[in-house]
């Protein structure tokens, strides 16, 4: 019996060891924590604290910006006369500029009456960007179909659809909120 008791009150010491060596390591755990917490509340503090006004824009860079809407402006005007060289019909420019997470400034929508008049139309735009401006097209999709082409100046995208697909996709609705600008027919 002794044996027995001796084992029992061994365990129970060893209990009591890892018991009270448990509670050491939960209050260091509890202090780095507090501490990193206030570390992290100072580092916190320190951030929300006022930081330094932004830089207004120095004169070159609001003539650079200036420049690049100029230049949209330019870009904008031969796409419509690239359109109106081809006898494209219901030219419509969509201001974008003001709509929150727009891709691009502008839209340029026209529409021919078939297939050969729209690929004149792309072939007329690309000719006059690259000739007055010397701007190729980011990107061209729909050529193949030839139902609706888009051409992708990056701020400006050039819509050149067939009537009745025109009439079908009214992008202009999806568009509402944009500024809309109708140029006469020739």
């Amino acid at each position: 019996m002794a044996k027995k008791e001796t084992k029992k009150k061994t365990a129970t010491k060893k209990t009591v060891a890892k018991k009270a060596t448990a509670k050491k390591s939960v209050k260091k755990n509890t202090t780095t924590l507090k501490k990193t917490s206030q570390t992290s509340t100072t580092t916190a503090n320190k951030k929300t604290k006022k930081s330094p006004a932004l830089p207004k824009l120095s004169k070159e860079k609001k003539q650079i910006k200036l420049s690049h809407l100029d230049r949209d402006k330019e870009l904008l005007q031969i796409i419509i006369e690239g359109m109106q060289e081809k006898k494209a019909r219901n030219i419509t420019v969509l201001n974008l500029q003001d709509i929150e997470n727009s891709f691009c400034n502008y839209f340029v929508i026209c529409e021919a009456d078939s297939r050969p008049q729209l690929q004149a139309i792309t072939d007329s735009i690309e000719e006059f960007t690259t000739k007055k401006l010397k701007i190729k097209p980011h990107h061209i999709e729909g050529v193949q179909n030839a139902e609706w082409i888009l051409l992708d100046y990056l701020t400006i995208v050039a819509h050149i659809f067939r009537s009745d697909i025109r009439s079908y996709y009214k992008i202009e609705e999806l568009w509402a909120d944009a500024k809309i600008q109708h140029i006469p027919d020739l």
